[in-house]
C-alpha cells in the first residue's frame, strides 16, 4: 500500500511539473511565433519612430536597465541589512515577530497599491516628480519584502558551527558576519536578487504613476527625467497605439526582448551563484 501511494504521489508531482513546463514552453512558443519576425539588430538598437509604429526598442530597453540598476541599488543594501538584523541581532520578541510578519505580508500586496504609494510619497510629498528616481524607489519598495525574506533565510541557513569556530578563534561578531556569514550566504542572496530583478523588470502598474513616459526622444540622462520602460511600452503598443493591429509584431518583439533581458540577467546570476558554490 505504501509503495502504491508513493508511486501515485510521484506521478502527481511529475504530472504537475510536466504540465507547468508545457505551459511555459507554450507561452514562449506563442510569443516567439508572433514576434520573431520583428527581431533584428535594427529593432534592438533603434528608438521607436513614427508614433511608435516603426523603429525598435532601444530607448525603453535602456530605460528598463536604468530602472533595474537604480532600484536594485536601493533594494539590495536595505534588504540584506534588514535580513541580517532579523537573523543576527533581533531579539525573539513580539515586536520582531510582528515586524517580520508585516514585511512578509507586503509581498502579497498588489503592485498597483505600491504605485499609488510611490505617487503619494516620492512624486508628491518628497517632490521628486514623475521621474526615474520615483519609479525606481517605488520598484525598490515592491521588491524589498522578497529581498528581506530571502536574505534572512540565507543567513539562517549558515551552520551555527561556522559562527562558533570564528568566535573560538577570537573574531568579533562583526568580523564573523563579514568574513564568515556573508560569504557563506552569498549564493542564496544572489537567488533573491535574481527573483527581485525578474519582478522589477516586468512590472507596469508601479511605474505608470511614478515615472514611465509614453514617449521620450532619448534615454533618461538624470534621475529626475521621465523614462521609457519595456513593460509600459508593450502596454502602450497593445492598448493606446495609433495602429494597434499594424504594430502587433512590434508588441510581441518587445515582449521577446524583455523576456530575453530577464533571462540574460538571471543567467548571469545563476553563473555567479554556481561559481560561489564551487569556491566553498
Amino acid at each position: 500500500m505504501r509503495r502504491l501511494v508513493d508511486k501515485l504521489v510521484t506521478l502527481v508531482f511529475w504530472g504537475t511539473a510536466l504540465s507547468l513546463g508545457a505551459l511555459l514552453f507554450g507561452v514562449l512558443g506563442f510569443v516567439a511565433h508572433r514576434g520573431w519576425e520583428a527581431i533584428s539588430w535594427d529593432f534592438i538598437f533603434e528608438p521607436p519612430r513614427n508614433g511608435m509604429t516603426a523603429g525598435g526598442v532601444w530607448t525603453p530597453l535602456v530605460g528598463t536597465l536604468e530602472l533595474i540598476t537604480v532600484s536594485m541599488g536601493a533594494t539590495i543594501p536595505v534588504g540584506v541589512g534588514t535580513g541580517l538584523y532579523f537573523s543576527e541581532y533581533a531579539a525573539d520578541s513580539l515586536f520582531t515577530h510582528v515586524l517580520r510578519q508585516s514585511i512578509r505580508a507586503l509581498a502579497g500586496v498588489p503592485s498597483v497599491v505600491f504605485g499609488l504609494f510611490g505617487l503619494s510619497l516620492f512624486v508628491i510629498f518628497l517632490g521628486f516628480g514623475s521621474s526615474m528616481l520615483s519609479a525606481s524607489l517605488t520598484l525598490a519598495c515592491l521588491s524589498l519584502p522578497l529581498m528581506v525574506t530571502a536574505s534572512e533565510q540565507a543567513f539562517r541557513a549558515v551552520p551555527r558551527d561556522y559562527r562558533d569556530a570564528s568566535y573560538a578563534l577570537g573574531a568579533t561578531k562583526w568580523q564573523t558576519i563579514r568574513k564568515v556569514v556573508l560569504p557563506s550566504a552569498a549564493s542564496t542572496i544572489i537567488t533573491g536578487v535574481i527573483l527581485s530583478i525578474g519582478r522589477v523588470a516586468g512590472e507596469t502598474a508601479p511605474i505608470i504613476f511614478t515615472g514611465a513616459a509614453f514617449y521620450t526622444p532619448g534615454a533618461a540622462r538624470s534621475l529626475f527625467d521621465e523614462v521609457m520602460a519595456l513593460p509600459y511600452h508593450v502596454y502602450v503598443l497593445a492598448t493606446a497605439g495609433t495602429n494597434i493591429q499594424g504594430t502587433r509584431s512590434l508588441q510581441y518583439g518587445a515582449i521577446l526582448v524583455l523576456m530575453g533581458l530577464v533571462l540574460g540577467i538571471s543567467s548571469v546570476g545563476v553563473w555567479m551563484r554556481a561559481r560561489l558554490n564551487r569556491g566553498k
